[in-house]
């Protein structure tokens, strides 16, 4: 394996990107940084207290949210963080932004319907599928305006960035892990 390897996994919201990314840090022997955990520590940094894989739906998660979407720095923040962490390399990074963002890594769009990544959530949070398939839809759509208003990121759209694109609608997730360990094994 190279001395540094930067890995960057991005797709929309519950397409399997954690799950791959922390498998592949740990085979590889790299740090995990997820963008969520970056916005967690932003958090922490106004006076919230995010605990829990579920804080987002909390009243306190969703004021944090509110507050997030006021101010795009909060955005801007996250992502400097990220560009940092990559530049830092040995690292598997989940984000929206970051292939957009970093000039290295190998930079992986896994992707899925809507449908299946509803299935995924409301199994994964156990919610009904209705639920998970709003959340999925509001999800998608406000990342899309976010980072199209910030960047000018055709967020799901414009695939250009990315050395690998992986459908994984029909695969389980060590199926992808075990893929995606074959592509990273090679270019390392």
């Amino acid at each position: 394996m190279a001395s540094v390897v930067v890995l960057i996994i991005s797709g929309m919201p519950a397409v399997g990107k954690s799950t791959a990314a922390k498998a592949l840090a740990d085979a590889f022997g790299l740090r995990y940084y997820c963008a969520g955990d970056a916005l967690k520590e932003l958090a922490i940094q106004k006076g919230y207290k995010p605990s829990g894989e579920d804080w987002w739906e909390t009243v306190d998660g969703m004021r944090f949210l509110e507050e997030r979407r006021k101010n795009p720095d909060f955005d801007r923040e996250v992502d400097g963080r990220l560009v940092q962490v990559a530049k830092d390399g040995n690292v598997a990074i989940t984000s929206y932004t970051a292939p957009w963002l970093v000039n290295n890594g190998i930079k992986i769009w896994l992707k899925a319907s809507m449908e299946v990544r509803a299935r995924r959530l409301a199994s994964r949070d156990t919610m009904p599928f209705e639920r998970a398939s709003q959340i999925i839809s509001d999800r998608d759509l406000e990342n899309q305006g976010i980072y199209r208003n910030l960047y000018g990121i055709k967020f799901g759209e414009d695939l250009s960035v990315f050395d690998f694109i992986l459908n994984t609608e029909h695969l389980s997730s060590e199926n992808v892990v075990e893929i995606l360990h074959t592509i990273v094994k090679h270019f390392t």
